[in-house]
């Protein structure tokens, strides 16, 4: 798609806006108006917590949302955007230009399971757009009740935008970093027989990122509908289409595998080869949900997404030093030289599909209310790809990013054919049982059987496993008043275990199941607009991963993360509007019998972060609002033996907004400063493939206009 055809679609769809807008505008049928009425829930609502959508207060679990509207006003384009406002989130091998990857209380998150759109997995191997989401939602710690088999630290899952019931006409255009050109439109409303909603959205991006010569483009669109069957019945569809062309830079290792490296440029990219090709990326999503009304207090509900997902991955990949001595590996060699590999893998697919069905209801035992939820999912997982090339072609350097020479025209991937297929079947149960006036038990259990098939190499046959397991949640939470409770909870999950790295003795090989133990005790509370908190003390259990002195891919031992959370919002008065989130977390790798291990603390991941923010609106001009956020993120260790550390960082960041009518339209202005101090710091520190630094944008900008008609 070359880039006036880009331009083009995005004309259009912005031209669409108005016509649209005009015709409502003009017509000669009058349309009846349909206003929904419902209690606001304090402190706002999520559907990850549980099954459904349940009030954040009640439910005694850690979670965090950021919707829509946060997103805009914020000029949050990406995930990893906005999961720089929660404390507990951090990144994970986040490389500029590839799948935006996260870890939550110092838990790297699974690409295939722990990412959900709508509830239902979807894979995490591209950029997921944000354009047609009407909220992120963050549920921290052990997920085993509420989505089965997947890491530790927690879900990130993506609602999407439904139909609105007035009619939306809204673009939005940016600039930002080098020149990035960024364009969104989002279009809802009814037809003229109300049963039926529409919601649509588009955008396209010219990707200029501060990383010099990462560039690339972007292109997607959505579309979701509801159709009121009848009062008592729902069905609701949605789609969504990106394509994603872009660079990715790679991250930078250790002097000679012992030191940090010094005079680096977090604009410098390492894979600026003339030869190198951007990463290719095409994902589309398709998914129904339907609800019945059985009666009073009684509703069902099906749920499923299929997922199509597609890859040509093309990196100049920087790993290790073989000109200085017998060479290190990892590591770059003293004067800055680094080999140059040539990375291909095309034809990668992905081609997961998920479907849940349950029933909830209400009623009671004599004098004890009940609240119950029985369900079943199925999720399939189909992975295939061929043996990717990885061929030595040059040494350059990492200060000065010398040239190497074209490669061979001849590289090309081995045949594609199916690496790995899951089958995951799950039964589930919840009852949250009001026990006593103030008390409530939420008690459930999740029984799961998983089915693996996976290829290992040419030299092993598939690996098959067959497992099955239950795993329980248990809660008590007491009102300390209507608006302010305590709880208290024990749970238990399972992940998949990890896959031996590249150049590792039994590289690509999985490690069985790992089973997660947590004990948490939290709070949450809102007073009036001023306050609303949750806070939660943590410890997590689970067997530790990691490559071993003989070179080896093993678990052996445990990791512990013991941690606090809190997170507050409110305002402090009618202009001054504020968010707090802090995460104090210790972790400790015991039990593995290594001295150079035991006792240490776990890699990529801080014993303090935190996040504030503030936006004030100024009452002597109508519109007008500045806000600044100050991120600081303490030291992380680089490897398990904790040889080297990276130093703690502070970022700061400052932002205003103008909104104006003008015409038919009412205009928003935006214009947002990031790293206001042009400050340098490695954001990520990742142990992934010998080990990864990646640094933090330098100062960025962005301007932006909002058009609401």
């Amino acid at each position: 798609m070359n880039k006036n055809f880009k331009q083009s679609l995005l004309a259009c769809a912005i031209l669409q806006a108005f016509a649209v807008h005009a015709q409502t505008q003009t017509g000669n049928e009058p349309i009846t108006e349909v206003v929904i009425t419902g209690a606001k829930q304090s402190g706002g609502i999520a559907s990850v917590g549980g099954f459904g959508n349940s009030a954040v207060i009640d439910t005694p679990a850690s979670i965090s949302t950021i919707d829509a509207q946060k997103m805009q006003d914020l000029s949050i384009r990406s995930a990893t955007e906005a999961m720089k406002y929660d404390a507990s989130v951090s990144d994970s091998y986040n490389a500029v230009g590839y799948a935006e990857q996260f870890a939550i209380r110092g838990f790297a998150l699974d690409n295939d399971a722990s990412y959900r759109k709508n509830g239902i997995a979807i894979p995490n191997d591209t950029q997921i757009p944000l354009e047609n989401k009407e909220r992120i939602e963050v549920l921290k710690g052990l997920s085993g009740l509420q989505a089965g088999v997947t890491a530790p630290g927690g879900i990130i899952n993506f609602v999407t935008k439904r139909p609105t019931n007035k009619d939306l006409r809204s673009a939005t255009v940016e600039v930002s970093e080098r020149g990035t050109l960024y364009g969104a439109v989002d279009l809802g409303g009814r037809f003229q027989d109300r049963r039926f909603g529409y919601r649509i959205n588009a955008a396209a991006e010219d990707i200029h990122p501060y990383v010099r010569g990462a560039n690339g483009s972007r292109q997607f669109v959505s579309g979701a509908f509801d159709w009121q069957i009848s009062p008592d019945a729902l069905l609701q569809l949605d789609f969504d289409y990106q394509h994603k062309s872009q660079k990715s830079a790679p991250g930078f290792q250790l002097i000679r595998n012992e030191v940090l490296p010094t005079g680096v440029s977090p604009k410098m990219f390492l894979g600026d080869q003339a030869w190198a090709r951007p990463v290719d990326t095409k994902s589309t999503n398709l998914g129904l949900h339907f609800e019945y009304k059985l009666g009073a207090g009684w509703l069902a509900s099906v749920d499923a997404n299929k997922h199509w997902f597609k890859r040509d991955d093309f990196t100049a990949f920087p790993y290790g030093c073989s000109t200085e001595g017998e060479g290190f590996y990892p590591g770059y060699c003293s004067n800055g030289d680094m080999d140059i590999y040539d990375y291909i893998s095309t034809g990668e697919r992905k081609t997961p599909w998920g479907a849940q069905a349950q029933v909830q209801g209400k009623f009671a035992t004599g004098q004890i209310a009940h609240a119950v939820t029985f369900g079943t999912s199925y999720y399939e997982r189909h992975n295939a790809y061929g043996d990717y090339v990885y061929d030595f072609v040059g040494t350059s350097n990492f200060r000065t990013n010398a040239p190497v020479p074209p490669v061979a025209a001849d590289r090309v991937t081995g045949p594609v054919s199916e690496r790995l297929h899951d089958q995951e079947r799950a039964l589930y149960a919840q009852d949250i049982v009001n026990v006593a006036p103030k008390t409530t038990l939420h008690a459930g259990a999740r029984w799961v059987n998983i089915k693996r098939n996976q290829f290992i190499d040419a030299s092993l046959p598939f690996a098959k496993s067959d497992d099955s397991f239950v795993l329980p949640n248990v809660a008590l939470v007491y009102a300390l008043t209507p608006n302010w409770n305590v709880y208290g909870s024990v749970s238990q999950g399972m992940e998949h275990g990890g896959v031996a790295p590249m150049q590792t003795t039994n590289q690509n090989q999985v490690l069985g199941p790992s089973r997660s133990h947590q004990a948490e005790l939290g709070v949450k509370g809102v007073s009036s607009e001023a306050l609303t908190l949750t806070a939660a003390l943590f410890q997590i259990r689970k067997g530790l991963e990691y490559t071993n002195a003989a070179n080896t891919f093993v678990r052996n031992g445990e990791e512990t993360h013991r941690g606090i959370e809190l997170d507050a919002s409110g305002k402090l008065d009618a202009n001054l509007a504020y968010s707090l989130s802090l995460q104090a977390l210790n972790t400790r790798q015991q039990g593995s019998g290594d001295a150079t291990i035991d006792g240490k603390r776990v890699a990529d991941v801080p014993a303090f972060k935190s996040v504030a923010w503030m936006e004030y609106s100024v009452p002597q001009v109508a519109g007008l609002k500045v806000d600044g956020s100050w991120s600081y993120t303490g030291k992380k260790a680089f490897d398990v033996e904790n040889r080297v550390f990276v130093p703690g960082y502070h970022v700061f960041g400052l932002g205003t907004s103008y909104a104006l009518r003008t015409g038919l339209a009412k205009v928003t202005l935006r214009a947002r400063v990031d790293n206001v101090f042009d400050r340098f710091y490695w954001r990520d520190v990742t142990p992934e493939l010998g080990g990864y630094l990646f640094p933090g944008a330098p100062r960025t900008f962005r301007v932006s206009a909002q058009f609401d008609f």
